[in-house]
Order: C-alpha cells, then sequence, then structure tokens
C-alpha cells in the first residue's frame, strides 16, 4: 500500500536514528577503530542489514523512504525499483510493494556465464528507474549501479538509501555530476545527536566521534601516522 502520511524530514531523520540505535545497528569506538573498505581507520559502523529481522522498524523504515522519494521526485516518477548488489536487494523489494511497481536487481558485476546479465528482472528501454541501497557514503558504488542501469536503455536519476555518511562533501556533487539525485533517511549527524540525548555511549566516545565527523580526513591521517 503506498503511504498516505508525510512527517517531516527532520522527524523522519530522527526518528530512524533512534531505530537504528534500538537495534544496535550503530557501533561507535573510538579506542579500536574499525577499519573500513578503503582501508582506513574510523570511530563508526552502521549495519543497516540489521533492519531485515526487525519487521515493526523494517516496514515503519520503507514507509518513511517510499514517502521521502515520492515527496522528492513525485508520486508518478518512476516505472521500476531497482535493488543493489547485494544490500540493496531487500530494501527495493519493499519499496517497489509499497509503490506498487515492478522490482529488479543489479549485479556489481557480470555473473559470467549464462546471459552474462547484470540487470536482474524486467528493465525496459524509457523505463524511469529508482535505484536503492541501504547506505551510500561517497557515491562511487551508486555510480556503477547507474550505469549498468541505462546501458539498458532505461534512465536513472535517483537513488535513495536509508542511510547517508553525511560527512564527505563530494558524495552529493559526484552523484550529481551524474544526473543523479539522492534521498536518504538521516545522516551521521542525526545518530550523533540522537545518540547524545539517549546518552547511549560515553561523553569522551561521542567527543571522538564528532571530531571524526567534523574532520574524517585529519582524524584517520593523525591515527594511521601515530
Amino acid at each position: 500500500m503506498i503511504p498516505s502520511s508525510y512527517p517531516s524530514q527532520e522527524e523522519i531523520a530522527r526518528l530512524t536514528a533512534g531505530m537504528l540505535l534500538d537495534i544496535q545497528a550503530v557501533h561507535f569506538n573510538s579506542d579500536e577503530p574499525y577499519i573500513y573498505a578503503s582501508g582506513k581507520p574510523g570511530p563508526t559502523y552502521i549495519d543497516c542489514r540489521k533492519l531485515i529481522s526487525f519487521p515493526r522498524i523494517r516496514s515503519t523504515l520503507m514507509d518513511f523512504l517510499a514517502m521521502t522519494v515520492m515527496r522528492n521526485a513525485g508520486l508518478e516518477a518512476f516505472d521500476n525499483v531497482a535493488g543493489g548488489e547485494t544490500a540493496g536487494i531487500p530494501f527495493a523489494a519493499l519499496v517497489a510493494e509499497r509503490m506498487s511497481l515492478p522490482m529488479t536487481y543489479v549485479r556489481k558485476k557480470p555473473k559470467g556465464y549464462g546471459r552474462n546479465a547484470r540487470i536482474e528482472g524486467a528493465m525496459s528501454e524509457g523505463e524511469r528507474v529508482l535505484l536503492v541501497e541501504d547506505l551510500t557514503t561517497d557515491g562511487g558504488s551508486k555510480i556503477s549501479f547507474v550505469n549498468a542501469i541505462r546501458d539498458t536503455g532505461a534512465s536513472c536519476a535517483h537513488t535513495a538509501v536509508i542511510f547517508y555518511y553525511g560527512i564527505f562533501p563530494q558524495t552529493e556533487k559526484v552523484l550529481g555530476d551524474h544526473g543523479v539525485s539522492l534521498h536518504y533517511l538521516c545522516t551521521w549527524w542525526d545518530v550523533l545527536a540522537e545518540a547524545r540525548r539517549r546518552k547511549a555511549f560515553s561523553e569522551d566516545t561521542l567527543n571522538e566521534v564528532e571530531a571524526f565527523l567534523n574532520d574524517p580526513t585529519g582524524w584517520q591521517d593523525a591515527r594511521m601516522n601515530a
């Protein structure tokens, strides 16, 4: 069913941050930083995949995501919803159900046999496709998925995620330069604010996280060179 109520974006961000904290999808550790895919350290880690195991929270956030996209892009802006392999697939299916649209998914690379396809499901030339994933950091993986969608003759001018890091200023420019608008529910800043309100972590940890969010590159360089 298409959601019909529209909380403010600020309220959606606050509630989303709280739900991510509720299911312990948010991890802060400044003493033993996490190592990211880039090989660099950071005191923050988020696991949006945990959402699939919490049906009430999952359902609410998918309502929020569908609302956000339809409010920002329009109720009749899309013909197809595509999930990015692998984390985006369940969320794309849930959003497609709410928007009453067909669902497809995009492989990270051709599977190497059979049709050697990157698109699974039915996607047609001229369709307007919404790309759904769990999160985005710098936007790089989204470009690859968007290009695969466009290679079919379909268009893709929008991507929607539950969580956007919101600390790398080039992200929205990179996507914008590629003709893609980003829609999201909350950022690290929203999570930090809610974590402070709840006193979910020690004050020292929260201060260290804030220092990282304000200057991620400087924070990383200082620890890598220590």
